[in-house]
């Protein structure tokens, strides 16, 4: 990560801080500001300059917290923790202070407001102790060897708003710890070897970004999914079975992207889909879902990416589909797929990477034997279908659906 940008968000976040208990803020198009990603490791500590040197008062909780996180190490083999001596914990690399006497008026010196070790190759573990660290806002740790559990102390962390725990070794089950930091808006949980269910409070939280990709996750997905107002929501490569949640299109209007793609769901595409008006990935690739697409999709105008490749969907690709404008993907590969018509055609013309291979479409080419498409998988499923009339799908049936959403 650029340093300047973490240095940004430390100070953003410091004055988003003065304001009345905290508030939250948006930090839009599915990224925290500040998102640790995988960027090279930011070196050096940061001093802020003062009238006078750290006080013990501010900093010596810093202090003890980062020397128990030191002992609890095993592995450094880039040398990050040998700038971890004496008690100025702003000199240790990775370890960013903040003077809130200069962004607030506030008196009581600087405090450690950010730490990002981003691809460090740390092996060891997170510490009880880190719970001290009560003014950090930022806490990035992608690209490490971390094992073992979450502390439930980290639900003390208040001024906490991104966490980046991706790319390590963590296991055990979804660390409930994280649903109680107050003020979190971005989770980062992705590559790692958390089990079990996903809490269904997860999706209540005033979170801005969710992944949770490349884990063990199985269970369904929690019924209320669509009482998230993030803008990502990443549950890809789980093993997540179920139904997708009927009223998952009832998600606030801030959805950008949703990613359920190589678990193993079944049932139908909910009509709700067509609620997110500005959504533009939609990827449920490599599950089980069957029944045909809802005509609701064509509400999608925004839609960029649009993948139910894999599947075992049936019926024919409906026009409305294909005529989406912001197009740039549209993958429906691997299915059962009957017929479509001349609109479509036209999507090769429009450079839109289309996709229709292996499906069952009488005269074209890269179609499925005849034997297969003989018997269509979920012949018997009942999925709700509505007229494939723009005006109705987009308008009068949404809003009835919208006023009757749970």
């Amino acid at each position: 990560m650029d340093q300047k940008c973490f240095l940004f968000s430390l100070s953003f976040l410091l004055v988003l801080k003065s304001t009345a208990n905290g508030a939250s803020f948006s930090v839009g198009g599915g990224v925290g500001v500040g998102v640790g990603v995988g960027g090279g490791w930011v070196g050096g500590g940061v001093n802020i300059p003062s009238p006078s040197p750290p006080s013990p008062s501010n900093l010596k909780n810093a202090y003890f917290a980062l020397q128990a996180w030191k002992s609890a190490i095993k592995s450094d083999p880039k040398g990050i923790l040998s700038s971890w001596v004496g008690s100025n914990v702003c000199a240790y690399k990775g370890v960013f202070c903040a003077d809130p006497t200069q962004e607030m008026g506030d008196p009581s010196g600087p405090v450690v407001a950010g730490i990002d070790l981003n691809n460090g190759n740390l092996k060891g573990i997170l510490v009880k102790e880190l719970s001290l660290l009560t003014d950090i806002s930022l806490l990035h740790l992608n690209s490490n060897r971390f094992t073992g559990t979450i502390p439930e102390s980290l639900q003390d962390l208040y001024a906490l708003t991104e966490l980046d725990l991706s790319n390590n070794q963590f296991s055990g089950p979804f660390p409930s710890a994280t649903l109680r930091i107050p003020n979190l808006l971005y989770l980062d949980l992705r590559f790692n070897s958390f089990s079990g269910p996903i809490p269904q409070d997860l999706f209540n939280k005033n979170l801005d970004a969710i992944f949770l990709n490349n884990n063990l996750f199985e269970g369904e997905i929690p019924q209320n999914l669509g009482n998230s107002p993030a803008s990502v929501i990443n549950l890809a490569n789980n093993k997540l079975t179920g139904d997708i949640p009927i009223n998952f299109g009832y998600s606030g209007p801030r959805l950008k992207e949703i990613l359920l793609l190589n678990n193993q769901l079944t049932g139908c595409i909910p009509q709700g889909i067509g609620m997110w008006s500005d959504v533009q990935v939609f990827d449920v690739s490599f599950n089980s879902l069957m029944g045909h697409l809802p005509d609701t999709i064509s509400c999608l105008e925004g839609i960029e990416v649009l993948n139910v490749a894999h599947n075992k969907l049936s019926g024919e690709l409906p026009d409305l589909v294909c005529e989406l404008r912001s197009l740039l993907k549209l993958s429906v590969a691997y299915n059962f797929i009957s017929g479509f018509s001349q609109e479509c055609e036209k999507l090769y013309g429009r450079n839109v990477g289309f996709d229709i291979a292996l499906n069952c479409i009488p005269g074209l080419e890269m179609q499925r034997p005849q034997p297969e498409c003989s018997l269509i998988p979920g012949g018997g499923l009942s999925c709700l279908r509505i007229p494939s009339l723009r005006p109705l799908a987009c308008g009068t049936l949404l809003q009835s659906l919208n006023s009757s959403a749970p």
